[in-house]
């Protein structure tokens, strides 16, 4: 009886003692965290493991087949780069390792990404088509995101706001498990075909192209793959993290909360990486270099920098005394830190005697995001991620090879992240696969003024109601939310002013035409749209909106 009663009088004290905990956690908080602890009672994260890259050979290599290294930023702005003239911060944030890139080799300045989003474009860059040809059609997002953050919007206070619509509640229309929603196994990448070819295949960084059924890295041709397992760039305490959230954002304040400083080795438990992020994965891409300077590899950088949540080393915020907005001073020095972990690649080339025999290849996986406040990541052009106007979808894309392209050359036509694989497929000696339709086109006849003709005349893009089609010259743009067409004639245009489809109809129907014609062509996509974000084409998130600015509605 004794024993009994002292167990009532400590579950009595504990529940007087959690009361506060339990005032605090409102609604609001308990949607934010539970997710993250269910994300560490399910995978937790470990202290940091060191990765044992497997060695290659201790002989020189008889080889004369080029190395290959694919850097991919995400979310880079077309203004966060010095190279065209503009950079963070009105240019006071040179990128000059970027840069070098462009200058050692070409700047394709026209070059679109695939998607205005993350996972689909990097479907496309891997394969050579488009994502839609095989059904990967709206960005995988993680479980709850959906319904967290539509949550999350209806709480922000704004004299006037466009709310998140979420389709959840409509028949047929379900959330996906993150972790099943992956690029198919019957697609062949990059890093598949250069295998046949006697690479070394390594993943660095992000994926988010699905971690079971075959989509994993290592199902989709790559021998070894260091996969970020988190949001993080350091842990959100540590004494060199600076922080900059969005409350305004919901998007930002879900990846605050779920957030985790985390990676794994080939699909195995997560550890804590060691040390900021970006210069992490640059230490281990030159250990990749270093380990395989005997063969031929095929190396994929895909750093996480500059997504959200913005994180910056402490040390490249202090440096940065002049930037006095505090979310514009932290991005600007993540993008210094990006800037050096691709100067340290192209040492480590330099240092390991491989830059005359090595392609170096940079890009982002589309334009910078809306949702961070900033106003001039992508000028000239209007639009964000998540529209496909310019600010979406032109992106940087420079080569250098010292054995196989002129130092300094520019290229002016249309180009595409699908043609990356065709192109490389060329510099390795072989050819792309056969037995599909590949949307991309082998760049080096043009590029070598062989071929006179632009590589594209049509380019599409789809995102559900949201369509694009550039032909001939002309853009056409159409979507449901809102009802609307925009007409651009990128020849005399190229930053999409002046909306010409009222004055005119016939080209409008034609464009249209086309539109039709090729999404006959596409399968349904392999999971549905779950919510819809509003996004205004010529203002960040967190600027006042009203009812008259243009804007779009991005399905997932």
């Amino acid at each position: 009886m004794v024993s009994a009663g002292r167990r009532w009088l400590k579950v009595t004290i504990g529940l007087v003692l959690a009361l506060p905990l339990v005032a605090w956690l409102t609604v609001d908080r308990w949607i934010l965290y539970l997710p993250g602890l269910l994300i560490d009672l399910r995978t937790p994260t470990g202290p940091n493991q060191p990765v044992h890259w497997r060695p290659g050979p201790d002989t020189p290599r008889n080889s004369d087949q080029p190395n290959i290294i694919l850097i991919v930023a995400d979310d880079l702005g077309w203004n966060d780069i010095t190279f065209y003239g503009g950079g963070v911060a009105g240019g006071t944030v040179p990128t000059p390792h970027i840069d070098s890139i462009a200058h050692n080799g070409v700047a394709l300045n026209q070059a679109m990404s695939a998607s205005a989003i993350c996972a689909p474009s990097r479907a496309a860059l891997l394969t050579g088509r488009y994502p839609t040809r095989f059904g990967f059609e709206f960005t995988p997002l993680p479980n709850g995101m959906a319904s967290i953050t539509t949550r999350l919007d209806r709480s922000i206070q704004a004299d006037f706001r466009r709310p998140l619509i979420s389709h959840l509640d409509q028949p047929g229309i379900y959330q996906a498990d993150f972790d099943s929603m992956g690029m198919p196994g019957s697609e062949i990448t990059i890093a598949e075909l250069l295998k046949t070819q006697g690479y070394k295949t390594v993943h660095i960084g992000k994926w988010h192209l699905g971690s079971t059924n075959g989509s994993e890295p290592t199902a989709q041709g790559f021998d070894e793959s260091l996969n970020l397992a988190g949001l993080l760039y350091l842990p959100v305490d540590h004494p060199d993290a600076v922080n900059a959230r969005q409350d305004f954002d919901p998007i930002d304040r879900f990846f605050w909360s779920v957030g985790r400083y985390s990676m794994n080795y080939n699909e195995g438990p997560r550890f804590e990486a060691d040390g900021y992020l970006t210069d992490y994965l640059t230490r281990e891409a030159i250990k990749v270099i270093e380990t395989n300077r005997n063969q031929p590899f095929f190396l994929y950088l895909a750093h996480w920098a500059p997504h959200s949540p913005l994180q910056a080393l402490k040390s490249d915020y202090d440096a940065l005394t002049h930037i006095e907005d505090h979310t514009l001073r932290t991005y600007a020095a993540m993008i210094k830190a990006l800037d050096r972990g691709v100067g340290e690649v192209l040492d480590a080339l330099e240092q390991n005697g491989l830059d005359d025999n090595t392609i170096v290849i940079f890009t982002s996986d589309n334009g910078g995001a809306h949702y961070l406040g900033l106003p001039d990541i992508n000028l000239p052009y209007r639009g964000w991620k998540t529209t496909f106007f310019g600010g979406g979808i032109r992106v940087p894309l420079f080569m250098q090879w010292p054995a196989g392209i002129e130092p300094g050359s520019q290229f002016d036509p249309f180009t595409h992240h699908t043609d990356l694989l065709p192109t490389l497929a060329d510099m390795a000696g072989t050819s792309a696969p056969s037995d599909r339709l590949i949307d991309g086109v082998n760049l080096m006849p043009h590029l070598r003024g062989e071929n006179p003709a632009p590589p594209h005349d049509t380019l599409f893009w789809r995102s559900g109601h949201y369509q694009v089609v550039i032909s001939g010259g002309w853009k056409l743009q159409q979507t449901d939310r809102p009802d609307e067409v925009w007409l651009f004639h990128l020849d005399a245009d190229p930053t999409e002013q002046d909306n010409l489809a009222s004055q005119h109809p016939d080209k409008v129907a034609e464009l249209q035409a086309l539109l039709l014609q090729h999404n006959n062509e596409l399968p349904p996509p392999m999971w549905p749209s779950v919510v819809e974000m509003p996004v205004t084409i010529d203002k960040p998130l967190g600027q006042p909106e009203t009812p008259e600015d243009e804007h779009i509605y991005w399905p997932n």
